[in-house]
């Protein structure tokens, strides 16, 4: 599991998923593997060989309409619901509450004081 305060996983939203795709296949070599979503689309793993090192996916209209395309990082914290109580303290605001995803971890959104967006996650332990 990463340590406590390390990134854990980066994750993009783009409008155009091939051309997002076929932008990292050709210049740093990722192949892909797409995970059903269900009415969410598609969520693709950028592959580096065997090993998972980020995800891509759609954004869906409602993001288009109000969001960017962009990396999200996700740092590792030792204790999600705790840690985003201690940032909400300190004048986070929290974008998405605390959530679990099965297999991967439990994960939330905040906005930190300054402005900048970042995910915050307690992996599982295989996640």
């Amino acid at each position: 599991m990463t340590p406590h305060g390390y990134f854990h996983w980066n994750e993009l939203k783009t409008k155009d998923i091939e051309q997002a795709k076929k932008f990292y296949a050709d210049t740093v070599g990722w192949t892909f593997a797409g995970m059903d979503m269900g009415e969410n689309g598609t969520y693709w793993l950028a592959m580096d060989g065997e090993t998972p090192v980020a995800g891509m996916y759609t954004m869906t209209e409602e993001q288009l309409a109000s969001d960017v395309e962009g990396w999200t990082g996700y740092l590792s914290v030792d204790d999600i619901d705790s840690r985003i109580e201690k940032a909400k303290n300190a004048g986070a605001t929290i974008i998405m509450e605390p959530f679990d995803i099965p297999g991967t971890g439990r994960i939330a959104l905040l906005q930190e004081p300054g402005g900048a967006q970042i995910g915050w996650m307690t992996p599982s332990e295989n996640g």
